[in-house]
């Protein structure tokens, strides 16, 4: 079945163009007087090493059968695993998948697949849900695919209401667990056929039946190498092995979602509609601004952790930017919104910015 054409929304820039030609000429002026490139340097190469080895070292420790015979120890190493998951995803994934890691495509791309399919999830429909959709139309509902939970929760005001949202404080930290574990399973398969309807797979320069035949070896392979082979291998049940699976898929997946959502739904962004002509008002950077927050900016182990993501803002300005120079750069930005008079959104911890979302999740469940 023959493809859509992808109706993109316009931007218009009548009256604030002057804010993004102004920050971005700022932080290109930083960049060249001090001659730093940038992609990643030193501290996210430490990063790529690090995260992913301590993975592969709890998966190759469960795999030896040293410790079968101690399930605190075992599900202790799935744990490690979750977490240097996550890490690597935030860290390494996001940057390689915004061509900010290296110069050499074939380097990002190898990067950012080793990662994404280390957590059972496909390249391309990352790569349109987050690169092209939710960058570049944020908090613009039917187009941002990440406030578009499938209708089990609501994450604009614009979307319509239905009766067990109320609840959806409660149970939204549930499903932000299953982030991963939907990534493995189904949501794949959902989005690419989505995406075939919407005419976005021509954007990547690839076709339905490709990435279809690649998807089914990518879980084939997935679930031989991460639920086959240990029950094949090792001296414990095979329900301690799944459970012990499912349990690192949703620890990784809440680690994930509470750092995202924390970042756009909030009472304080904006959630802008396009007009009949599709085009929404004001400038593309200035739309960044009043649809994205920071949060705990000055938490250094944190911001490490989460590969500099808790600087939304500076970001989505410049997704092309590695995330190691974000704190450098925000000042500037910071700055440079003041002088225009457009909102810098902070919270200054993360406790703070989950409690902000919290107020959120039931303002839209009211």
């Amino acid at each position: 079945m023959a493809e859509a054409t992808f109706e993109a929304i316009k931007f218009t820039s009548v009256e604030d163009k002057d804010f993004g030609v102004t920050v971005r000429k700022r932080v290109n002026e930083y960049f060249k007087s001090n001659k730093i490139s940038k992609l990643g340097d030193y501290r996210i190469w430490t990063k790529v090493v690090v995260m992913p080895l301590v993975y592969f070292l709890a998966f190759g420790l469960i795999m030896t059968n040293w410790f079968s015979g101690n399930l605190l120890i075992f599900y202790s190493l799935w744990m490690v695993m979750a977490i240097s998951l996550s890490g690597a995803g935030f860290a390494i994934m996001h940057d390689a998948c915004h061509g900010a890691l290296s110069k050499k495509r074939s380097v990002n791309d190898f990067f950012g697949a080793l990662v994404l399919n280390l957590a059972g999830g496909a390249t391309i429909n990352w790569k349109i849900q987050h690169n092209v959709l939710h960058h570049t139309y944020t908090n613009i509902d039917g187009f941002d695919d990440d406030i578009d939970p499938g209708g089990i929760m609501r994450f604009s005001p614009h979307q319509p209401q239905k009766w067990f949202y109320r609840f959806q404080i409660v149970y939204a930290w549930f499903f932000y667990a299953l982030l991963t574990f939907s990534w493995a399973t189904y949501k794949d398969f959902l989005q690419l056929d989505r995406y075939r309807k919407k005419g976005l797979l021509k954007g990547q320069g690839s076709t339905f039946g490709k990435e279809l035949v690649k998807l089914i070896i990518l879980k084939i392979a997935y679930y031989s190498v991460f639920i086959a082979l240990p029950i094949l291998v090792l001296d414990v049940a095979w329900g301690h092995i799944v459970v012990a699976w499912l349990s690192m898929h949703f620890v990784s997946g809440f680690i994930l979602g509470i750092v995202f959502q924390p970042a756009h739904v909030i009472p304080e962004t904006e959630y802008p509609l396009p007009d009949k002509n599709n085009t929404v008002e004001g400038d593309w950077a200035k739309h960044q601004m009043l649809t994205t927050a920071n949060f705990s900016p000055n938490n250094r182990l944190f911001s490490w952790y989460v590969g500099g993501l808790n600087f939304q803002i500076e970001h989505h300005l410049f997704p092309n930017i590695s995330h190691v120079h974000h704190r450098s750069i925000s000042k500037i930005v910071k700055a440079t919104a003041k002088e225009f008079g457009i909102p810098y959104n902070l919270q200054p911890t993360f406790i703070g910015a989950l409690a902000n979302h919290a107020k959120m999740l039931y303002k839209l469940g009211k």
